[in-house]
């Protein structure tokens, strides 16, 4: 079992980019806060995991790479659902879902006004093989910005909202061994194919793994979802309050390799500073690769951008050396964009990665 585990850093210059909602009992009346763990009496800002897989996925839609296919969603009254087919839509493949039997005859966006939903004979539902942590911010404190209405006769409206000035940081994780794999146990999150969708498979011509009761799309086909996703996340666009708080939220750090299993060890190598800014913990990365080193199947892949706390970038460039010693496979240091590119360019080298 091979998972790519790793961490990312974004940064929020002064911004907002996950609401709250509207705060009740404010003086204006008109108050949108932002949301924030409450610890020691401090307040710390975050972005949920599913706000940031909404901007992944709507990246993912806008940017069309190779091998991606958008699911189209469906509406029965109050529930909305994806086609859940992922032998079709890489979509469903990577972010899971589940559907209840039925069949919809109303279209929830116009990607959907023309295709019909795949019948489903019964509850299908898929575990995300793509994980995703809640980005907490690094420092405290929150801003709170006054501003009016006047552009009309009578009375300006006055509201109120709140931002901050942070660095937020959360891992992610991604089941290589599941991508491209649909099984059809009976049990929660691991029926995903039905009867209707493992007819599907036979005729698309997936290989059937019987032992396992599983349907495994060819390598090829799985390595392009898989790219797919690593050209996403390093160009990632979304967030709210853009019109006033206009930000960046690609990742400005990133530290991540392919490991045996499912943990995550990499998340105390970067710490933040009284500031809010990112800064890597010399002794963890050194000691991660003591300790974890039969277990890193890859080079450990950092990624930092210039510019971006410049002292932590140059404490890495000055350490690189004895960074390389500690991990079995190297380590490759650069912006992060280019980091995602390398580790993409490394599965093409191991498939056995994908078994």
């Amino acid at each position: 079992m091979a998972f790519i585990a790793g961490i990312q850093v974004i940064h929020a210059p002064a911004s907002a980019l996950n609401n709250a909602g509207m705060q009740p009992g404010s003086a204006t009346e008109n108050a949108v806060v932002v949301k924030a763990l409450r610890i020691n009496g401090r307040s710390y800002p975050y972005v949920s995991a599913q706000a940031y897989r909404y901007w992944l996925r709507r990246t993912l839609e806008q940017l069309q790479p190779e091998g991606w296919t958008v699911a189209p969603i469906f509406r029965e009254k109050k529930v909305a659902y994806t086609d859940a087919n992922p032998v079709e839509y890489a979509d469903d493949d990577v972010f899971g879902y589940m559907r209840a039997p039925g069949k919809s005859v109303e279209a929830a966006d116009s990607r959907a006004a023309f295709v019909d939903a795949t019948e489903t004979k019964e509850t299908v539902t898929r575990v995300s093989p793509f994980r995703v942590g809640t980005l907490v911010a690094m420092s405290d404190g929150l801003v709170q910005d006054f501003g009016t209405m006047s552009r009309h006769e009578g009375d300006p409206v006055p509201h109120e909202h709140q931002f901050y000035r942070t660095s937020l940081k959360g891992m992610f994780s991604i089941d290589l061994g599941r991508i491209g794999v649909f099984t059809y146990e009976n049990r929660t999150g691991f029926l995903n194919l039905d009867e209707v969708r493992r007819q599907l498979a036979e005729t698309r011509g997936l290989a059937h793994d019987e032992a396992n009761r599983a349907y495994r799309l060819p390598d090829e086909v799985r390595l392009q979802r898989i790219r797919a996703l690593l050209s996403a996340m390093p160009v990632v666009d979304g967030g709210a309050k853009q019109a006033l708080h206009y930000t960046d939220v690609n990742p400005v750090v990133v530290v991540m390799a392919v490991v045996r299993g499912g943990n995550n060890p990499f998340y105390y190598t970067i710490d933040g500073d009284r500031q809010g800014l990112a800064r890597p913990v010399l002794e963890a990365f050194q000691e991660i690769g003591e300790v974890w080193g039969d277990q890193i199947l890859s080079p450990l892949y950092i990624g930092w951008v210039e510019g971006y706390a410049s002292e932590g970038r140059q404490e890495l460039e000055q350490n690189l050396e004895t960074l390389q010693q500690a991990y079995p496979h190297g380590v490759v240091l650069g912006h992060p964009r280019r980091v995602f590119a390398r580790l993409a360019e490394e599965l093409e080298r191991h498939p056995e990665w994908l078994a």
